[in-house]
């Protein structure tokens, strides 16, 4: 489903080349001041320009259409569009017959009997978190008081990030990179055991996010290696403050109070500039494939805002969801 969460309610809509794409929030409480001005900053950091990211250059301009009056959230759904004008459709008439390996391609048309829009993607686009990073916009707003931010920790394996980006394009290639998120100024009980756990309810929206791979809380992975007395945190006051924070804020799926810690591991761009093989619905046969279009060489450069719009919406209807916390 393109719906997520329980009270705030986030729908995305659209195509990467359709006339827009948009998102359409529930649940939002009445009296938050919002205005168009306020999407800037988290949008211009979404945006592509930068060396590694792809030449497509959207305006991005929000246009919200209900739920805002007089500067002020209404308490209704509110609608924010997104025009799409900077578009090359013709450059992905080649793959209706092959598609991408470790794209969307193959799977969109056996899912959707080949009526899905392959127009740069269509709804599997990255184009598509334009409207998300919209809606942690106003989720951060819910959150007031509450900090995130994500950053990139590295690319392709290496610190040096402008490096990295600049050998896969000369290699006309692709790479990942790895992002991380903190979050303060929760309080503690946010979440619940089990199902709805913090981790659980994060995992799903940052999931949701085109090329992110693998997550880890705290310590993660490396807590397999720890042993209890290396792991454990110890509680050094009446707060809940921790000495160390190998739990990543979170214990039995509730927020501790102390800051939230995960990192993401974002895969390379599928649409890369060299020959791939892949299979041909037309000739029945595996045929050479030459990717057109504009594509990020590193996506990763792009996500930071992505992942903190998607930890605030979660974060937002954990909070409308304990009013008394």
């Amino acid at each position: 489903m393109n719906t997520f969460g329980r009270i705030f309610r986030v729908s995305i809509f659209g195509e990467s080349h359709g006339a827009q794409v948009g998102v359409v929030i529930d649940g939002c409480p009445a009296g938050i001041a919002l205005t168009d001005s306020d999407f800037t900053a988290d949008l211009q950091r979404r945006k592509s320009g930068a060396k590694g990211t792809t030449p497509r250059i959207e305006a991005d301009e929000p246009e919200i259409v209900s739920g805002v009056f007089d500067g002020h959230t209404t308490g209704t759904p509110i609608t924010i569009l997104f025009k799409n004008a900077n578009t090359h459709s013709s450059d992905y008439s080649n793959l209706v017959a092959q598609p991408r390996p470790g794209h969307a391609d193959f799977t969109g048309r056996c899912k959707y009997n080949g009526f899905n829009d392959y127009r740069g993607g269509g709804h599997f686009s990255a184009r598509n978190t334009v409207a998300i990073v919209a809606a942690g916009v106003v989720a951060k707003k819910v959150l007031d008081g509450v900090s995130i931010k994500s950053t990139i920790v590295e690319v392709g394996g290496q610190a040096d990030i402008e490096a990295a980006v600049a050998k896969a394009m000369e290699q006309n290639d692709s790479v990942g990179g790895i992002v991380d998120c903190r979050v303060n100024g929760l309080p503690v009980g946010l979440g619940e055991p089990f199902w709805d756990s913090a981790e659980s309810l994060i995992s799903h929206a940052v999931f949701a996010i085109p090329a992110v791979k693998g997550i880890e809380f705290g310590s993660g992975f490396a807590a397999a290696k720890m042993v209890g007395s290396q792991h454990n945190d110890a509680i050094i006051d009446e707060r809940g403050t921790t000495a160390t924070n190998n739990a990543g804020g979170i214990n039995g799926g509730i927020t501790n109070g102390n800051e939230i810690y995960f990192r993401l591991a974002v895969k390379p761009t599928a649409s890369i500039a060299r020959e791939q093989m892949t299979y041909n619905f037309e000739t029945h046969k595996i045929e050479p494939l030459i990717v057109k279009g504009r594509h990020d060489a590193c996506i990763a450069l792009r996500v930071p805002p992505i992942v903190e719009a998607m930890t605030a919406i979660v974060l937002a209807d954990l909070k409308l969801l304990a009013k008394d916390l």
